[in-house]
């Protein structure tokens, strides 16, 4: 295994700004054109683009000329036991080289095995084989896309008896040997957390917080467990509670102005509501910035 720095993967590319952005939905394609709204940048999922031309194509070309572009995978199996699909990585490559975002990222979960294919994004076991595992799938990655990928701390309601390391640990070790950087998902910290009984604020000053580049914030849903207990649903389809905001904030805190992406894919409202939201974010992000700046200049 190479060290981080000395990888092709490594290679510095263009990054999103310190500011908000939101995820592009096709509800708001005509809008975003005629409005041209002031937003930082915008998000896809890339297996929305895994095709040739079509209509989603024609507008995301037409946005791209004008906003930074994040491209978000959902579909790579990153954490699967079996080998990476090397055919959806190579439509995932050329997705990434006909835009070229200033990032990509993808998430710290399994989602197919054994030739089927599961419409979620489930855990992993956090052990020594599971990390090996991970590491060679990331690497792999970063190879073939000629970048540096971001992993994205997952939300979960469940967890393996048989690991043998906690999961900031575990995430800190990927980044460490795979030399990746880290998405974090203030939301998913705060649903798992609750979910898992532990502390978020903890469990953000022990990831890797040197490599995070870009922030996620969304909405979830409260439901029970068998036992009656609070159960947090991370499903994107709500806008960022008050505690997550206030999670946002702490975690600023510690890793300075981040992009900051507000995700809605559930109960799609009209642009101005997601804009509004992202303004939220942004003027939060605008508090931090002469603090940033004072403290690079000293």
């Amino acid at each position: 295994m190479q060290p981080a720095a000395s990888r092709p993967s490594a290679r510095p590319h263009r990054s999103l700004p310190a500011r908000a952005g939101i995820g592009l939905k096709p509800e708001h394609f005509r809008a975003i054109l005629d409005t041209a709204p002031d937003i930082g940048f915008f998000e896809i999922h890339a297996e929305n683009y895994m095709v040739d031309g079509g209509p989603f194509h024609h507008y995301l070309t037409r946005i791209r000329e004008r906003y930074p572009l994040s491209i978000h995978g959902v579909g790579l199996s990153i954490g699967g036991e079996g080998p990476l699909d090397e055919a959806h990585l190579d439509r995932l490559a050329a997705l990434l080289d006909r835009y070229q975002p200033e990032s990509f990222s993808e998430h710290l979960a399994w989602s197919s095995h054994g030739g089927n294919f599961y419409n979620d994004l489930l855990p992993v076991a956090y052990d020594a084989a599971t990390l090996v595992r991970v590491c060679e799938h990331v690497e792999r990655v970063q190879e073939r896309l000629g970048r540096r990928m971001l992993l994205e701390n997952p939300a979960t309601y469940i967890e393996f008896a048989a690991s043998t390391m906690g999961e900031t640990d575990f995430i800190g070790e990927v980044v460490q040997r795979s030399g990746c950087g880290l998405l974090l998902d203030v939301n998913n910290v705060h649903v798992s957390c609750t979910n898992h009984g532990r502390d978020a604020r903890d469990y953000i000053r022990a990831l890797p917080l040197d490599a995070v580049a870009q922030i996620h914030l969304a909405g979830f849903a409260v439901e029970s467990d068998s036992l009656g207990a609070p159960l947090l649903i991370d499903s994107h389809g709500a806008p960022v509670a008050e505690e997550v905001w206030q999670l946002h904030c702490h975690a600023l805190d510690w890793v300075g102005p981040m992009p900051t992406l507000i995700e809605r894919d559930n109960d799609i409202p009209a642009l101005p509501v997601l804009l509004a939201e992202a303004r939220h974010a942004e003027r939060i992000l605008e508090r931090l910035l002469p603090v940033a700046a004072e403290s690079a200049v000293s």
